[in-house]
Formats: C-alpha cells, sequence, structure tokens
C-alpha cells in the first residue's frame, strides 16, 4: 500500500471534485502547498497558518472576494474559497492576477462548517501520510486506511460506526453518488438512507457474515461493505462505491482492512469511553450542585465565566435504539457547534437528554445561539431545547439546569410552538403543567362541574365538554363559540343552558367560570 501524497492544491481540488468546488477565476497550481484551513474574519487578526486555504464565509460580490484575495495574498494563502455563484469583474480578475491566488466557488446549499471539517481531514491525511513512510498505513491512522483501501479496491472508501457516522474517509469522493457525497459533508449517513439500508436488510446480511456483502439495488452506485468485527462484537463497516462485485484477492484485501480498523477502533474506544465518562460524571456533578460542584466546574474549566445551561431533547415517533441514537447524533452535533461558540462549552449526554453548559453573557445570548443550532440541523434532526438562566458562579447552574429541565418539558408536550425557550417564556404552560401533575397525584375532582360534564357526554354521547370549552374560548360570544363547533346559535345557546344544568355551573359567576377554565387546561377527557 502507498501512503498519501504530500498537501498540495491540486490533490485537495481533485478530492473535493467538481461537485463541492469549482474554480471561479485564475489558474490553480497543482503543486502549491497547502498548510493549513483559515475562515476569513475581517474584525479579528488572521492566524499564523502557514499557506492557508482561506473560506470567505459571508463573502460576497465581486467587490468583496476581491478584496479577500488581496488580503489573503498578504498571507500567503494557497487558494480563497467562496460560495457560488461567483459575480468576476474586471477588478477581481486584476487581483487573481497580480495576487496569484485563485477564487474558488463552493457549491451552493453546501455548509460551511463540513467542509471545513473535510478540509481539515483531507489535510490531516496528508500529514499522516507524510509522518509514515513504510509504505504501510499505520494501525491507529483510519484515513490512511480508507485512502490505501480505496487504491486497492480502486473506489472511494468510508468508515462508518454502527450509528452510521462518518470516522475516516478516502479521497476520490466526487465518484460517488448523491448519498455518498451527502454523507461526506454531513460525516453521518442520511437518516432515511439509514432506514432504508434497515428495511431492505442490508445491515442483517453485512453483520451476520465475515465477508463484504455486495449491494447493487439499496443506492444509485453498487457498495461492497464489510463489517468490523472484535471479539464476536460489530464495530462498524466499511463501505466502498464500486462497478462491480470485488474479484477474490480484492475480497481479501477488504477483509485485511477490516481488521486493521477493528484495531484502531477498540484502542479509539477506550480512550473515548474513559474521556468521555469523565465529562459526563463531571458535567453531571456541575448540575446536581453540592460541595464537589465548584470544582467539578473548574475542572470543565467553566469557573472564569458567567454560564447557563441547554437541555436537548429528542421529538418525533422513535423506539428506544432510534431515540438514542438520535440523540447521540444531535450530542455530537451540539458539542460541535458549541465549541465553535465558545471552546469552554461542556457537553455530554445523560439518559436521552443533551446537556450543555454554555458560557454566555445573557439569556438572550444562550437563546440566539440555541436557535441558530436548531436552524442549521433544521428537519435532520427534530429536538427542543429548554434554557435556564444565566447563573454568575458554578453554583448557581443547578438552578439554571432545573429551570431548563422545566422549559424543556413543556416543548416536549407540545404546549408550545417554540423550539427553544427560556422558562420565561413558557411559564405558564410549565406552571400548568406542575399543577396537573399535583392534580393527578393527588387531589380527587370527581365531584368537580367538568368532571361530571365529561361523565354525562361519555354517558349520553353528548358534546357539553366541547360547547363549555368553545364559549370559554371565545370569551362568551356565543356566535363565535358556534361558528367553532359548527352549529346554529341557538343550537349553542340550548346546549349551554343544559351544561349549566348537568355540571351545576353556574357561568355568570367569574370563579366558576375560571375554575372550569382551569380544570379543562389542567385534565385530559377522563381526568
Amino acid at each position: 500500500m502507498i501512503s498519501p501524497p504530500k498537501s498540495v492544491l491540486g490533490r485537495i481540488i481533485d478530492d473535493l471534485g467538481s461537485t463541492l468546488v469549482e474554480v471561479v477565476a485564475g489558474e490553480p497550481d497543482p503543486s502549491r502547498p497547502v498548510g493549513g484551513v483559515l475562515i476569513h474574519d475581517p474584525l479579528d487578526e488572521p492566524s499564523g497558518i502557514p499557506d492557508p486555504l482561506v473560506l470567505g464565509v459571508g463573502v460576497y460580490g465581486a467587490g468583496e472576494v476581491a478584496a479577500l484575495v488581496e488580503r489573503s495574498a498578504a498571507l500567503g494563502a494557497a487558494a480563497v474559497i467562496v460560495r457560488s455563484p461567483v459575480e468576476v469583474d474586471g477588478r477581481l480578475k486584476e487581483a487573481v492576477a497580480e495576487s496569484g491566488v485563485p477564487v474558488l466557488g463552493l457549491t451552493p446549499g453546501a455548509s460551511w462548517a463540513p467542509i471545513s471539517a473535510l478540509l481539515r481531514s483531507l489535510l490531516a491525511v496528508d500529514e499522516a501520510g507524510e509522518a509514515h513512510t513504510t509504505g504501510e498505513p499505520l494501525a491507529g491512522d483510519l484515513f490512511a486506511l480508507a485512502n490505501a483501501t480505496a487504491a486497492l479496491l480502486d473506489g472511494p472508501v468510508t468508515v462508518e460506526d454502527r450509528n452510521g457516522r462518518v470516522l475516516a474517509f478516502s479521497s476520490r469522493q466526487d465518484e460517488g453518488d448523491e448519498a455518498r457525497i451527502a454523507t461526506i459533508l454531513e460525516r453521518q449517513v442520511p437518516y432515511d438512507k439509514l432506514r432504508m439500508l434497515e428495511e431492505r436488510g442490508a445491515f442483517h446480511e453485512l453483520y451476520s457474515s465475515d465477508r463484504p456483502v455486495y449491494l447493487d439495488t439499496i443506492v444509485d452506485k453498487p457498495r461492497v461493505a464489510i463489517g468490523i468485527r472484535a471479539g464476536g462484537e460489530i464495530l462498524g463497516s466499511i463501505w466502498v462505491v464500486v462497478r462491480e462485485p470485488l474479484t477474490e484477492d480484492r475480497d481479501r484485501s477488504l477483509m485485511e482492512a477490516a481488521k486493521v480498523a477493528a484495531l484502531h477502533l477498540l484502542g479509539r474506544r477506550a480512550g473515548e469511553d474513559v474521556g468521555g465518562r469523565l465529562r459526563a460524571d463531571l458535567l453531571a456533578k456541575v448540575l446536581e450542585g453540592g460541595s464537589g460542584a465548584a470544582d467539578a466546574a473548574a475542572r470543565l474549566g467553566l469557573s472564569a465565566h458567567p454560564a447557563c445551561v441547554l437541555a436537548l431533547a429528542v421529538t418525533g415517533q422513535f423506539s428506544g435504539p432510534d431515540r438514542v441514537a438520535v440523540a447521540q447524533r444531535a450530542c455530537q452535533a451540539l458539542t460541535l457547534h458549541l465549541s465553535a461558540v465558545h471552546p469552554q462549552a461542556a457537553t455530554a449526554q445523560l439518559d436521552e437528554i443533551v446537556y450543555a453548559i454554555l458560557p454566555a453573557a445573557s439569556d438572550e445570548a444562550a437563546l440566539r445561539v440555541a436557535q441558530t443550532f436548531l436552524e442549521r440541523i433544521g428537519v435532520r434532526v427534530s429536538a427542543v431545547i429548554g434554557l435556564g438562566r444565566t447563573a454568575a458562579r458554578p453554583a448557581e447552574l443547578r438552578r439554571s439546569r432545573t429551570e431548563a429541565d422545566r422549559a424543556l418539558r413543556v416543548l416536549r408536550s407540545g404546549r408550545s410552538p417554540l423550539r427553544a425557550a427560556r422558562l420565561t417564556d413558557v411559564w405558564v404552560p410549565s406552571l400548568l403543567l406542575e399543577v396537573a401533575d399535583r392534580v393527578s397525584v393527588e387531589d380527587d375532582l370527581s365531584g368537580a362541574a367538568v368532571t361530571r360534564l365529561r361523565a354525562y357526554d361519555a354517558q349520553h354521547g353528548t358534546a357539553l365538554t366541547e360547547t363549555l370549552s368553545a364559549w370559554l374560548d371565545t370569551f362568551g360570544d356565543v356566535i363565535a363559540a358556534a361558528a367553532a363547533v359548527h352549529v346554529h346559535p341557538n343550537t349553542f345557546r340550548y346546549r349551554l343552558k343544559r351544561l349549566a344544568e348537568v355540571a351545576g355551573l353556574d357561568l355568570s359567576d367569574p370563579e366558576a367560570r375560571f375554575e372550569a377554565m382551569l380544570h379543562l387546561r389542567l385534565t385530559k377527557p377522563g381526568g
């Protein structure tokens, strides 16, 4: 096996492929070295990365792009990447010609965060290959293994864990289909593809065999996959985009690659398990409060800044294993997002809830972060986030966690249309839920007016409870209430009189009206 070539601009452009980037101005030098990735910030001094690829996030228009090229030339940039379509005018052409810095256009719809991670991963692959000169990939280097396997099997490779998360990938991914490109961009197999593979038995076939499995009817381009095993346990899988079934020799090569990948994943899991458990334990200790909270916060680096607690839960219809897997993906995505906001943000998954402690100057700032995250994940992961108030000291984070849990409960119950909320945003629904808990456990409402109405409706097939609810919701406006339940106003007036008799309810009494309204809000039919 051959180690990957050195990081040069030509190879990176080839690896990204025309599906992700295109040259829009200048002539890239294929042999130009690339030393790192730099995200353009007009208000910050650039870091000293040699020969960077400059990502022009939020840079639009020929004038702005030309200014970015000129500034990047002073940094010794290898190239500039901006969002397509790119307007190329005389000034931009002149800036590119004088600086020698070409401009690449990023395809519309591709997110900057995955592109940045993808570029850094490609550079990491090259660094590993450059450091290793024996001709074989290091067992601990999954990216080098993926590239070597791709060279042997003549197809782009991904190494994935059991949840479809991409752990490593080879070059030449632009030779794959749309499903593969989406997988690389998000570093995760799309959820609908995972479900389709599961429903068609692909995972059962893959995990029940120790040999490569050829799949040609599930996605656009055929795949060969093999499970990564250790001691009878499935650790993940290797996937190769191919044109036809593998030969016997190539089958053996893929089986050997799976053994090497197993050694890597076992070592990686041992380190991650210890580190992840430690971080989760420290975060849980901070959230619980008590004598050890301050020390745990200090070990997490959270003592120096005001911070608040975020509590994220996955919504939607998922079974137990699916819900856990989706929550894990949400935790990974939230961790990545918050780390870009503040390097000291701490995230951990406790059961099905993902908790984060985010250093933030105010509740409003934290809410904006949560809203931005939910907007970025869109419908790919259905989730809601509750937030507690900002705590000036670690000792106050327990209260922030309690508030985040209360807000999250409201959002999960569907009593609010919001996807992210502070307790102050959903205080009344939260209070109603808590009162409803007490009512359901401690209080007997069998003699209450609404209870009598519901019992009468159930026995006689009437709709008196619905009538009362409509009348209260419209502040006693009979015409509007009748329209809401689709009956004639005279019919509604008769029902209103009848329900007052059945329930023993004085509708002219404001206290009685309030009690009935509260009872309807607190209890479901039959409560």
